[in-house]
């Protein structure tokens, strides 16, 4: 790597451009003196500031990055267009690059006429086409042929893309973007993209698409200008019906083309043998070029073992030659050697050749760049290994890289190559976390290192992911590959919460945290920042939390500047009748009712408000109005006319107790929420009358029961009192003296008026009641008492009700007297006991 990283840049830029340069006016890059062998790469940190939508975004690799709005007046301009000598710089800059040693001869685009000339027809009509096809099917050298032809068709050219990797349209709008206009350090908003790309007019040449369906469609709505040539393998997902995108599928070439490519591979013509041996090879690959391209390489490399050249047969053997006098001739490839050839072609290359498909499929068949590998190989020829296997077709280019090509993974992996895959993601980790921590190599640089840097840090351990990911993340926030970023930063913070080191997780945390604040993700920034600024905390990381704190109060600044800009709830109001809401009493003559007589009376002495059927919850309410309305008749019956909708009960009752409950609540229950209904027209008249009957009904029971009562009271006096003593009435008794002669248990009481209790003569001495639960202690008479005529009986009056039901009239209890006790000469006057 001394040639590549200690030699000026012109000596590290490759002759063909694979990858981004820095501009020819731009300043030198920052070139430290060589570090001692083990030691980290010395010089100044690379600090790069981006516009980044509304923000001003400084990427700091020390403490992490800081993000602030943008000032007033460094608000970037409308960006410009490209001119058609930038546009064709950055295509050749989005090729593979050119290798070192021979080069490559150009392989034939055969029996593809056809397909090119309708690809170039539907393009230049403005409809967007997919080409379809298996890999190796030759559908990249399809697409260079159809750029070739499509120049002029459009205002900005041929832009050409890699799909490879990218699930969502937002990097490839960006790559998009980013081609046609001039943007130096600066990536727009969604807002400003969408803008900018509606506007961009150009014939998009879009390899190795992995996307489809929604984000397809996504993609084509961004760029209604623009006509895209998908290339595509059949698994990867179909367009949507209604994305109207041509379909065009590329399959395998015939008989005579495929011997034609096979000719041109090996540069003679092909023996009887061959060109059967070639037939069956066609029948068993399905004619698919790739396929003879590493059947070509197979055939190469047998003439070189055989040396069947004219003159290595008259030549020879020399003393120093290790070639025996007597060589033996190698066969053709079997036919399965020839379906599946990566073994064979593997053992016949350079040892450094083997080394690079090593590290290929250690990782994930990710080739890096061919001025890493004799760092990574040992080798310092190596470079010239990515020529031998290309050559063999073991390689295919996607984008601005190589890749091993569909299948040679697989079967390398079958033979031994991945025993090492550890070791060797190790190694190529380690070497990228010194590489991308240099200050001389550019961002553009490593953002073309990204798969590769990507599949190092996936197979690596912890440690060594760790600190690859701390050295990669700015260069690829700083080169605007933000996709890679995040992949970078999310591999980073696994690895480092695995590791334990809890300073490079806040790390990975605050930068996730800024670039979702970039990308308009409020709820992930603010997680994000959250989780760093509590880790950042417990290590008295005072920096670090402050960056931290000003990054999440630019999110807070966000969302409430989305709370204040959106719309306020707006909720109509109910539609309300323009009488007040207070329930009005109208007394409304009926009819008699033959079938209840008795029903008139029982409602009329009830206190409180009957209630119709629809409006049952409104009974009792402390703000219902009553309105004095005389009765129209005797049969009058009250109805309340709701105003104001109310929940009426779904059933009618058919307990004794709901009938109660109903007829005479106890207390007030508070109403639900009333549900939003047009006001109901009063009850029907079938429904009041049945009303009427169970109230009436209800009536008659509560008379049956209180004389039950009555009636138990009385005829338990002719029974002996209990041993404990008399019952004893809850109810407020009246005391009597006990000079009053005591009315006799068999005597008819006369019936006293309601309107006031008797007036009882106040006893001489003090008079005691019994309380529940105590009783004085006396002795019951056995000799009967004999009771005046003229006597007023005694009589317990219970209090009013306080509740809002109708009460039953004021019952009077006959009172035996007992024997006046020697300690107190009183006699009290109890009730009995009242049923209980």
């Amino acid at each position: 790597m001394d040639r590549t990283q200690g030699q000026n840049e012109q000596h590290e830029r490759p002759t063909g451009g694979s990858a981004p340069t820095a501009p020819t006016g731009g300043p030198a890059p920052a070139v430290s003196k060589a570090p001692a062998p083990g030691a980290p790469a010395a010089g100044p940190a690379r600090v790069v500031t981006l516009t980044a939508g509304d923000f001003t975004l400084t990427v700091n690799p020390v403490d992490g990055s800081e993000i602030e709005p943008l000032r007033p007046g460094t608000e970037p301009g409308r960006p410009a267009r490209r001119d058609a000598a930038a546009r064709a710089a950055r295509n050749v800059a989005a090729r593979p690059p050119v290798l070192p040693g021979p080069a490559v001869p150009a392989r034939p685009l055969l029996e593809r006429e056809e397909e090119r000339e309708r690809l170039v027809r539907l393009l230049g009509r403005g409809r967007s086409v997919r080409l379809t096809g298996p890999a190796g099917s030759g559908r990249s050298a399809l697409l260079d042929a159809v750029a070739d032809r499509c120049a002029d068709l459009a205002p900005d050219g041929v832009v050409r893309l890699s799909g490879y990797g990218h699930q969502q349209p937002g990097e490839l709008l960006h790559a998009l973007y980013a081609t046609v206009y001039e943007t130096e350090r600066a990536r727009p908003g969604r807002i400003e993209l969408l803008a900018r790309v509606r506007e961009i007019g150009a014939v998009v040449l879009l390899d190795d698409l992995e996307m489809g369906g929604p984000a397809l469609d996504e993609l084509l709505r961004a760029t209604p200008e623009c006509a895209y040539l998908l290339a595509a393998t059949p698994d990867t997902r179909a367009p949507s019906d209604h994305s109207h995108v041509e379909e065009v599928f590329l399959g395998g070439l015939g008989k005579a083309d495929c011997l034609e490519l096979l000719e041109s591979g090996v540069g003679r013509p092909l023996t009887d043998e061959e060109i059967a041996w070639a037939g069956d090879l066609r029948f068993a690959s399905e004619g698919l070029p790739l396929r003879f391209v590493q059947a070509a390489a197979l055939l190469r490399q047998r003439d070189e073992l055989n040396h069947s050249a004219e003159d290595d047969e008259e030549e020879e053997p020399g003393v120093f030659e290790g070639r025996p006098r007597d060589a033996v001739q190698v066969p053709l490839p079997t036919l399965a050697e020839g379906a599946a050839p990566a073994e064979l072609l593997a053992s016949r290359v350079s040892e450094s050749a083997r080394a690079a498909l090593r590290i290929a499929c250690a990782l994930g068949g990710e080739l890096p760049h061919h001025a890493h590998l004799p760092a990574l190989v040992g080798d310092t020829h190596a470079d010239t290994a990515v020529a031998e296997l290309l050559a063999c077709g073991l390689l295919t280019p996607v984008g601005t890289r190589y890749r091993l090509a569909a299948g040679v993974a697989r079967q390398l992996e079958e033979v031994g190559y991945g025993d090492t895959a550890s070791e060797e993601a190790r190694t190529a980790a380690r070497h990228y976390a010194w590489w991308t921590g240099h200050a001389s190599v550019l961002p553009e640089r490593v953002a073309a290192e990204a798969d590769a840097v990507l599949a190092a840090l996936a197979g690596a351990d912890v440690v060594a992911a760790v600190l690859l990911a701390r050295t990669a993340a700015p260069a690829f926030a700083a080169s605007l590959h933000w996709e890679a970023w995040e992949r970078v930063l999310r591999s980073g913070a696994e690895a480092a919460r695995k590791a334990g080191e809890v300073a490079e997780q806040a790390y990975f945390h605050h930068e996730l945290g800024v670039l979702a604040l970039c990308e308009e993700r409020l709820d992930r920034a603010r997680a994000e920042l959250e989780t760093s600024i509590g880790l950042r905390g417990a290590l008295a990381d005072k920096r670090g939390t402050v960056a931290g704190r000003r990054a999440l109060a630019l999110v807070v600044d966000r969302e409430t500047a989305g709370a204040a800009v959106s719309p306020p709830l707006r909720l109509e109001a109910p539609a309300a009748p323009a009488a007040a809401p207070e329930a009005v009493t109208v007394a409304t003559p009926t009819a008699p009712a033959a079938a209840a007589p008795k029903a008139a009376p029982v409602a009329s002495e009830a206190p409180t408000t009957e209630v119709a059927p629809v409006a049952p919850l409104t009974k009792g309410a402390p703000g219902a109005r009553v309105a004095p309305v005389a009765p129209v008749s005797a049969e009058a019956v009250t109805r309340m006319t709701p105003v104001v909708p109310v929940t009426a009960r779904s059933e009618p009752p058919t307990t004794l107790s709901e009938v109660f409950e109903d007829a005479f609540p106890m207390a007030p229950k508070p109403a639900p929420a009333p549900a939003l209904r047009p006001a109901a027209a009063p009850a029907p008249a079938a429904r009041g009358r049945r009303r009427l009957v169970l109230l009436a009904g209800a009536g008659a029971l509560t008379v049956v029961a209180l004389g039950t009562v009555v009636s138990l009271a009385l005829s338990s006096s002719d029974t002996s009192p209990p041993a404990q003593g008399p019952s004893v009435s809850r109810t407020p008794t009246v005391t009597a003296s006990s000079t009053d002669p005591v009315v006799s248990q068999n005597d008819p009481a006369p019936e006293p008026p309601v309107s006031a209790p008797p007036e009882q003569s106040a006893a001489p001495g003090p008079s005691v009641a019994p309380t529940p639960g105590r009783t004085p202690a006396r002795t019951p008479s056995r000799r009967p008492a004999v009771t005046p005529p003229n006597s007023p009986p005694a009589t317990s009056v219970s209090p009013p009700p306080t509740t809002a039901g109708p009460s039953p009239s004021p019952s009077e209890t006959v009172v035996p007297s007992p024997t006046a006790t020697t300690q107190t000469g009183t006699a009290t006057a109890t009730s009995p006991a009242t049923g209980r």
